[in-house]
């Protein structure tokens, strides 16, 4: 359960951390790096227990009540417990339409800018809109949150609400944030933070050129090119060519789209080029005490698609992992810091773009309930995101394509939300994996 929490003095930010802070000076009074998970629960639930999780959540998420200051040009973080979000309870059942006045009204909040030296930066809303019906808004700023943490939150109210609702053990609270803090400096003293330097030194520099873009000079648009393709009939296919390519599904589904785009770098012709650069993001948690402490600790990293078309995809898939896992040893060393060693200077920074995202996390599960859940807002974009959500077994699975209508035209964005679904169809189908890259991006549409 919670302690109580005490101000801290003031600390610095992270890597990543700065680099939110550099975003928000360029485009304060601008909506931009809000990220907010909507939750819906349907069932006879408890409503005490689950307010009481809410509340017993935030008062372990230190992040949640953070405060920024700006000292002599050097951006620095306080824990104040003063800032911390009071859950916002509303009962909407009165209403013609509840759902409709719920997401109007979380919708006017999404669209005010959050102020980081000014604050508060988090609010959590429960809201009811029929007896057997809640929604669960959780709204932060990506400074101090991202999508791993927001599923921490999610699955640790689940855990607290059975506590309060069935005696469950609560298991353990979140760790506290200077914890992280205080591992990320270590981190960057070590002689691992040297190797790592040297081992992207040596990728960057075989690597095709990267884009490079001035920070404050990202016009976001502000209504871009989406779309959401049901994929639910692929989990099944894709855990089996997970295990046939030796691989997590995860994996083979970042690989495999990695492939569509190294076939259609540019253009809807579907001619492949020899090499292209993707961009992934990648969790730096594992055995870190980042697995329990809610943070922006995702780091971004460029993954080169390097492939002959002759070749069979069991082989290049293989090729691909292996690389892969290499990028993974040496995934913790911050893309910023990757930035500053090719001599970029701190004004600019890499266009991440194209973008891959798989995410396999696993709703919240509280007892009795139905759950559904919606991402309201991620943070923004560079250029064209791909990403998938499904849970840990690949079920549900969804892709969700994003684009600036300014660098992506409408015709290569319908090309790549009909093609891609297509793509990983004809690649999963293949069942022995025999068959050539250039057979399966001549079988896709041109």
């Amino acid at each position: 359960m919670a302690w109580p929490r005490q101000r801290t003095e003031w600390l610095p930010l992270t890597l990543g951390q700065l680099d939110f802070w550099q975003e928000y000076r360029a485009h304060r009074g601008k909506a931009v790096s809000t990220v907010a998970h909507l939750t819906r629960l349907h069932g006879d639930l408890d409503h005490a227990a689950l307010s009481a999780a809410i509340r017993d959540c935030i008062a372990e998420s230190d992040v949640m009540c953070l405060r920024f200051r700006e000292r002599d040009g050097i951006p620095e973080q306080m824990i104040d417990p003063a800032l911390a979000p009071v859950l916002r309870e509303m009962d909407l059942r009165g209403e013609t339409d509840p759902d409709s006045r719920a997401r109007s009204m979380m919708q006017e909040d999404l669209d005010r800018p959050l102020d980081l030296l000014t604050g508060p930066l988090a609010a959590q809303w429960l809201v009811r809109t029929d007896d057997n019906d809640w929604m669960w808004y959780c709204r932060g700023h990506h400074i101090f949150l991202d999508g791993y943490s927001m599923a921490l939150i999610e699955r640790r109210v689940a855990r607290l609400y059975a506590h309060h609702a069935t005696g469950d053990d609560p298991g353990d609270p979140f760790l506290p944030f200077p914890d992280y803090l205080r591992e990320e400096s270590e981190y960057r003293a070590s002689d691992r933070h040297a190797s790592n330097g040297a081992f992207w030194q040596d990728r960057i520099a075989a690597a095709p050129r990267l884009a490079v873009l001035d920070k404050g000079s990202e016009d976001y648009p502000q209504t871009q090119r989406c779309a959401a393709t049901d994929l639910h009939h692929l989990s099944a296919p894709l855990r089996t060519a997970g295990e046939r390519f030796g691989m997590g599904w995860p994996d083979a589904l970042t690989l495999l789209t990695g492939l569509w785009l190294w076939g259609h770098p540019e253009s809807d012709q579907g001619r492949a080029c020899t090499d292209r650069v993707v961009w992934l993001p990648f969790q730096s948690r594992m055995g870190s005490v980042g697995s329990r402490i809610p943070a922006m600790a995702v780091n971004i990293l460029p993954f080169r698609v390097a492939a002959d078309p002759t070749h069979d995809l069991t082989e290049t898939l293989r090729n691909m992992a292996r690389d892969l896992r290499k990028h993974r040893r040496h995934g913790r060393y911050r893309i910023e810091q990757i930035t500053l060693d090719q001599g970029i200077p701190a004004g600019r920074r890499y266009f991440f773009s194209p973008l891959i995202n798989v995410m396999p996390f696993d709703p919240p599960r509280l007892p009795g309930a139905d759950i559904g859940q919606e991402v309201l807002a991620a943070g923004p974009g560079d250029g064209f995101n791909i990403g998938f959500a499904a849970d840990s077994c690949g079920d549900g699975l969804t892709l969700y394509l994003e684009a600036d209508p300014r660098l992506t035209p409408d015709a290569l964005f319908r090309h790549h939300a009909d093609g891609l679904p297509r793509f990983l169809q004809q690649c999963l189908c293949d069942d022995d994996g025999a068959a050539s890259l250039q057979e399966l991006l001549r079988l896709s549409p041109a």
